[in-house]
Order: C-alpha cells, then structure tokens, then sequence
C-alpha cells in the first residue's frame, strides 16, 4: 500500500512492520512442532513403562528395602556387594515402592535427563555468545534424549530397568547436571555454590559408576590441559578451579568406592581376572571388544538423528554482538575434536574396567556403554552445529536452505525408526506384565496360607535374567524370589500357575 507524505509516495509492507517479529513466532512455532516427534516417542516409552516388573539383581533389592529400608541397603551395598554407596541410595528410593518404582522409574529417568539436557544446551548457547530461536534448545535436547535411550541394541536395559539404568544411564546424566551450577554462576557467591556443587556431586559420582566416573576424568583432565585454549581471559581462572574440584570430587567419591569392604569383596570374587586389569592380554582383548562395539555404534543410523539436530541449531545459531563470549574464537571446532577424542579413550577405558566382570561378553552388554555414549552423541549434535555454521555463513544460500530441508528430514526419519522396535518391546513388556501378576497373585495366595516351597516359571523380556536360566540349571536368583514371597525356597516350573 502507497501513503503520500510531504509530496513523496512511499510503499509500506502490506505485512506491516512487525513482519521480522512474526516471522522469528512462526519459526519458533515450526521448531516445537518439529521436536514434538521425539517428545511424543518419550511420552510412548513413559506410557509402556507401567508394564515393567521386577527383575534379575532387583529381586534381591526389594526385600532387603522392606525389611531394612535404603539404610539396609546402602550398607548391604557398602559392606557386602560392591561399595557403591551412591547406587544403593537411587536403588533404595525406588526399591521402597516395590512395583510401582519400576513402572514410574522410566517417566521420572527420561524428564530429569530432558531437562537436565534442555537447559545445558540453553546455557551453552547463551554462555557462548549467541542466540538461537526459542524452540531450538527443546529440538536439540530433545533428539538427544531420544537417541541416547532408544538407539541402543537394548533399549529395555538403557531405559526400563533401573538397576541398570541408575548405573550407567543416569551417571552421566548426573554428571551433566553437575555443569548447569557453573554455567548459570554469577558473582563471587555464584561461582563458590558453582564448586560446592560439583565438589558434592563429584564425590556422589564416585560411589555410583566406576564407568561414568573415568568418562568425568578423562574429560575434566581434557578441560585443565586445553582450557587456555578453549575459554576467554576472563573465564579461564575459574574453569581452571572448578576443574580441579570436580576432579578431587570423582577422586575422593572413587577412593571411598575402592576402599570399602563391598569392593573388596567384589574384587576376591573375580580373583585373578580383576587383578589382571592391566595386563597385556586384558588390555589387548579390551582393545578388540571395544572396537567390535564401536562397529556397533558407528553403523547405528538412527545417531543421525543428533547429527541434524545440531545442523539445525548451528543453521539457526546468531551471535549476540552486546553479549560477552566465554570461549574463544576457534573454540567450537577445538572442542568438538576434544570431545571426539575423549570419546574414543574414556569408551576403551571403560571396556578395560568392566572387561574383567564380563569378560568376551562386554561387546554384548550394552547398558555398560552408556557410561561414554552420552558423551558421543554431545559430540555428533556439536558436530552437526560446526557444519550448519558453515553451510550458512560459507555455502551459496540455496544450500542452506537444502541442507535445513535435509536435516528436517533426517529428524523426522530417526523417530520413524526409532517407533518400531520401541512399540514391539512395548508389546513384549505388556505380555510379560499380565503374565508376571498371575504369577505373583498366585504366589502370594499360596505364601498367606503357608506355603513354604512353591514352582516359579521364569518370565524374561529385554533378555533380562530369570531365575533358573539354562532350564532349570542355573539358580540365580531364584533364593532372593523366594525371600521376596516370603518362601523357604522356589522350584524351576515351565507352566504358569
């Protein structure tokens, strides 16, 4: 529309001036209606949870917490199994609410990693001086959450069952938790709560997951060596100090862990072959498990899905001229080849710690590889941004907008292929439940008239442990059944009751 003012004709914007404004609204929108799909697949995985059960190791959790409460089993824990103080404390808080904890382990698991995950995208964003449209911390965060959880070979020991998952799907969780304190710090009282809560949350750490732990070390030892390189004057005292805390933190959480009577039990337990860690032959089969899983990993498609995440986010990324950066010019790149490189070591580290438990059967234990994945996907979503920087500010501009179409399509396709195996275990964990509460009325019927040894058939899903594997022949833990029911003891059946 033409407006004449003074003798000159001026043409406005039939949008009005507030396009720009409308514009960067519709862009929000689109983005969280895009993060909607793996959102909707978290809210489907938090629905099929109400079909887990107890199982394997948490049949002898539960009554030791009825009888004794998280206390008893932080120090069956302590004195007797393994020494990880941190881990019986998680265990015992949902362990007090015996199947019910299991069915809402999953919902509470996959908020607190989404929004631990939302804001540390957010904060990194902000503290790197630069901005992004509104929705794109929840798109990224988000993906993230999906992949971490579902694009593992067993989804059901990553996400459904917590003994496992408080272990090594919630340690490293934790662990970025611990960074939110020192990104959001301000002013001299900011940054001391900043070190007390990653002094206590280092030292929590260390009695939860030996694994996790050597991932926070490898990767705060990559902070002190490169630190100068990677984070302004101004910043770079006080990631020096908080490095140092954490890292005394993990030390003295892993040194209690070590030292403790359950530790040591664990230790004779294994003999030779844990003290055979470090041995060349160790160090060598190590080495060949760990490149088997990394095949695995590294042909696992659906990881794709962060790689887009973080071309959307670095298409979208602009900087913030009025803002203060906290890293350096260059330190994206330098950081994204640390974090590769803190991969690959703390991943062989890890495969080394757990090689004496599991022995050539490390390559098959999947939840154990969680301890340093969160870490691989962080880095494939930094990746991703590095390379939609670059498409925008350096490729011709129809390529940014093909690469944007590409990456979209990358998101969508990863949930798409993600839903399938996630509804056929949703599935095989429905026929499971009805099938584990026939069972368990039944028991409980025959325990209150008195029963004292009765039949259990074994019922596995997620190729959990049972009692009676191998038909009958191993046991395990068929006595912790028994004392949960209140029994002398449990025979191997094959039919339900």
């Amino acid at each position: 529309m033409a407006v004449r003012t003074s003798g000159v004709t001026v043409q406005q914007d039939p949008a009005g001036p507030d396009r720009p404004g409308r514009r960067l609204r519709s862009r929000s929108l689109a983005l969280c209606l895009l993060s909607l799909l793996p959102l909707g697949l978290l809210a489907a995985a938090s629905w099929f949870g109400r079909h887990v059960r107890p199982s394997a190791d948490e049949w002898c959790f539960l009554p030791v917490v009825r009888d004794h409460g998280i206390a008893g089993l932080v120090g069956k824990f302590y004195v007797t199994d393994n020494g990880r103080i941190g881990n019986g404390v998680l265990v015992g808080l949902y362990a007090q609410f015996p199947v019910a904890g299991h069915q809402w382990f999953g919902l509470v698991s996959g908020v607190l990693t989404l929004g631990v995950l939302w804001a540390l995208v957010a904060l990194l964003v902000r503290e790197s001086g630069r901005a992004v449209p509104r929705g794109v911390p929840l798109l990224v965060a988000a993906m993230v959450t999906a992949v971490f959880f579902f694009a593992t070979p067993n989804t059901y020991k990553t996400f459904y069952w917590p003994a496992a998952s408080v272990s090594h799907t919630l340690a490293p969780v934790l662990a970025c938790a611990a960074v939110l304190p020192a990104l959001c710090a301000r002013g001299r009282r900011g940054r001391i709560a900043a070190l007390a809560v990653v002094l206590a949350a280092g030292v929590f750490l260390g009695t939860l997951s030996e694994e996790t732990s050597v991932v926070a070390l490898v990767v705060l030892a990559g902070l002190l060596l490169l630190g100068h390189r990677l984070f302004a004057e101004r910043a770079r005292a006080h990631v020096c100090l908080w490095t140092l805390v954490a890292m005394a933190g993990v030390a003295i959480g892993t040194v209690l862990l070590v030292t403790s009577p359950g530790s040591r039990r664990r230790r004779e337990r294994f003999g030779a072959e844990a003290a055979s860690m470090t041995s060349p032959d160790t160090l060598t089969a190590a080495a060949r498990g760990y490149l088997t899983i990394l095949e695995t990993v590294f042909t696992t498609w659906q990881y794709a899905g962060a790689v887009a995440a973080g071309v959307l986010l670095g298409v979208l990324v602009r900087r913030r001229p009025e803002t203060p950066a906290v890293l350096r010019p260059g330190a994206p790149a330098l950081a994204t080849s640390l974090g590769a490189l803190t991969f690959l070591v703390s991943g062989y580290l890890c495969t080394v710690v757990t090689y004496p438990v599991f022995g050539p059967r490390v390559v098959t234990a999947a939840r154990t590889w969680n301890d340093y994945l969160l870490l691989y996907v962080l880095v494939l979503v930094a990746a991703g941004a590095l390379l939609g920087r670059a498409l925008r500010t350096r490729a011709p501009r129809p390529w940014t907008g093909w690469a944007t179409a590409a990456a979209v399509a990358v998101y969508a396709g990863t949930v798409v292929g993600l839903a399938g195996p996630l509804h056929q275990l949703g599935q095989d964990m429905r026929v499971r439940a009805e099938r584990w509460d026939r069972q368990d009325a039944w028991l409980r019927a025959r325990a209150a008239e008195g029963a004292g040894v009765l039949p259990y058939t074994p019922l596995s899903v997620g190729g959990m442990l049972e009692p009676f594997r191998r038909e009958g022949r191993d046991a395990w833990p068929a006595q912790c059944v028994a004392t949960y029911y209140r029994l002398e003891r449990v025979t191997y059946s094959t039919r339900l009751p």
